[in-house]
This record gives structure tokens, sequence and C-alpha cells, in this order.
């Protein structure tokens, strides 16, 4: 029986490629030992035993970023987390390790190192993290989501995605989802959003904007997070919700789609095959404007830096893009050059390799 280590956490973005690869092992051998470890402060310390798997906990190092106390204290703090992950390892007769960046990941390569345990690497975002790109050094096997990403050694194998999204028949829930949000299913639906806090520089362009997209004939289906400000019109083929917690059901309706750069949302776009207009949060260091790259130059995306985003380049990019079939058809068909539903079992397949040899 394989025991199974997962490193990952902190961030939406680690846990739940994490957790599908989890799911995607436990499916497959039901009589495996999957762990994960993380740290107490992530969100990991919720939703992995929410999930039915235990976490293992290891403290959270953050790397030094300057010259300071913190710094000269990293090395022992460092030291002692590869310390309690080593004795995981030990404890719970680990056979593989795979890292999904993060807090937890560093260490995690390093104790897997020292302990001779193979270790694999997941990167989700096209410019990788310091974690990533130390354990990539010494990795059995390197995964990136995005071609071009700068890892040695490095094979693309997409994003894991969630089963409702890998699984998702579009056609097959349209009605549903329609029913579900109040619009009408033989309307084409642009979707908007920009993840759970919403995107103040969306909210802004479509308040300004919205009744040309409805003009276009074309419906609105909004989300514009919890703490948004915007008023609801409540007209017809206009409908603005603070969160969407089925975005399953967001997705069926979506003919096009106007968002953030997440690494999760362009590989979940691009896999589901919906023409995309990317707006990239513009803090940071760029990773989001690099995640949209690959669908952009592909011909499946568009562009619009954030700066850029208003009411004005809403009307005159976005809407004409609505009213034109013929490059709508084209970027979803483009789509499917860059997009995959079988991340999971793409690193599935990295984690193999690693144990064989």
């Amino acid at each position: 029986m394989t025991t199974y280590l997962l490193a990952g956490g902190g961030t939406a973005g680690h846990v739940n490629p994490l957790l599908a690869v989890a799911d995607g092992l436990r499916t497959r051998d039901p009589e495996a030992t999957v762990l994960v470890l993380g740290t107490r402060e992530g969100l990991e310390a919720r939703l992995v035993p929410e999930r039915g798997y235990e976490l293992l906990i290891v403290d959270k190092v953050p790397f030094p970023r300057r010259p300071n106390a913190a710094a000269a204290a990293f090395p022992a703090q460092f030291q002692r987390a590869v310390a309690q992950v080593r004795a995981h390892i030990r404890a719970h007769r680990v056979d593989v390790v795979a890292g999904f960046g993060g807090y937890a990941s560093a260490p995690a390569y390093v104790a897997a190192a020292r302990e001779r345990v193979p270790f694999v690497v997941h990167e989700a975002n096209a410019r990788p993290g310091l974690a990533n790109v130390l354990g990539a050094r010494r990795a059995a096997k390197v995964g990136v989501a995005f071609a071009g990403t700068p890892l040695k050694r490095s094979h693309v194998v997409g994003m894991p995605l969630r089963r409702e999204i890998v699984d998702l028949d579009r056609d097959a829930l349209r009605a549903e989802a329609a029913a579900y949000f109040g619009l009408d299913p033989a309307r084409p639906t642009l979707l908007v959003f920009g993840g759970s806090l919403g995107a103040q520089r969306l909210n802004e362009a479509f308040a300004g904007a919205w009744q040309d997209v409805v003009d276009a004939g074309w419906q609105l289906l909004q989300a514009a997070g919890e703490k948004n400000e915007l008023r609801d019109p409540g007209v017809s083929g206009y409908a603005l919700r603070p969160y969407i917690d089925r975005m399953d059901l967001a997705f069926a309706l979506a003919d096009a789609i106007v968002s953030r750069a997440g690494a999760a949302t362009v590989s979940e776009i691009s896999a589901l095959g919906i023409p995309a207009v990317y707006v990239p949060y513009a803090v940071g260091n760029g990773e989001q404007a690099l995640n949209a790259s690959s669908a952009v130059h592909a011909g499946a995306a568009r562009l619009i830096p954030d700066a850029e985003f208003t009411a004005e380049r809403v009307r005159g990019e976005v809407v004409p893009l609505l009213r034109d079939d013929q490059a709508l058809a084209g970027m979803r068909k483009a789509a499917a050059s860059v997009g995959s539903r079988t991340g999971t079992e793409d690193v599935i397949a990295l984690i193999d390799a690693a144990l064989a040899g």
C-alpha cells in the first residue's frame, strides 16, 4: 500500500489543485494512504479536514525578503520545519511527496531529499514561486500548468481541476443554470467576476457599460463581490450577485467571460472552451498577465490591462467582440489547444513515474 504526502497551502491556488490530486489518488486506489502537509494558518487548515484527509502540521516559515531580525532567525526556524517534516515522513512511512507551492512545500522538498524519498513539484502559475524554484532543482519530476513556465526539466501537465469542472456538461445544464440565475437560456450570456471579494475595476467599468451589453442582445451575469457598492438596476437580462456559489452553473450559462487571470480561473475557462477577456490583477509580480499569455497567444482570449479597463473600453472592445460571432467561434476553437481537463491524471502520472524510479 502506497503512502502519499501532498504538501502545499496558504491560498486556494495552492490548496485546490492539491485536493484535486488527493481525490484522484483516493478514487484510483481507496486502500492508499493520502496525507496532506500544511500550516495551521493557511486555508488548508479548514479545507483539508473538511475533505476527509489527515492534515500534518509544519511551522509556517516565510522566506526573508530583506536583511532584518526575521532573516537572522530564518535558518534555525527553517531547519526546525524540515525536522518536523522528516519526522512525519518517518512516522507514516511516506513513499513519495508531491508539492504544490506555499509555505509547506519548501521544507517538504528538503525533508524528502534528506530522507531519500522521491518528490514531485507542481507549479500552478506561469511565474513560479520561490519554493518551487528551489524544489525543482532536485525533484524527480516537475509539472507546470502553463507552457513557458521557467522551471528546470518541467513538463506541461495542466492544472488539476475540481471534478465539477472536469465533468461539467454545459449544454445539459444550460436550462437549469438560466433558471437558477433568473435569465433566459436562449439568449447569449456574458459572465463577469473578479473572485470572492470582487474586482473594483471590473465593477466600475460595468457599472457604466452594462446597458451597452444588454443593448447588444446579450445578458449579463455579474458577481461583484460581497462588499461591492453597486446598485442593482433590477432590469431583465442583468443578474447582479454579490457572490456565486454555483460556479458550475455560471460556467454552464456563460458564452463569454470577463475576469481576472488567476491560474485556476484561466485553466478552468480554457478547459471549458469559453472565450474570455482577461483583466489581470495589477498588484504582485505580474503573474496574472503571464497566466493568461498562453490563451491570448493561442487566440482563445484577449487581455486588457487593469489600468485601461473602463466603461469606454468595454464599449469599444468587449461589446464589439460580443457582436462578432465569427471571432467568438474562433476563440472557442483555439481554447481546445490550450485547455485541458486531464491535469489531475497528468500530475498523478508524474507521481507514479517518480515512484517507479
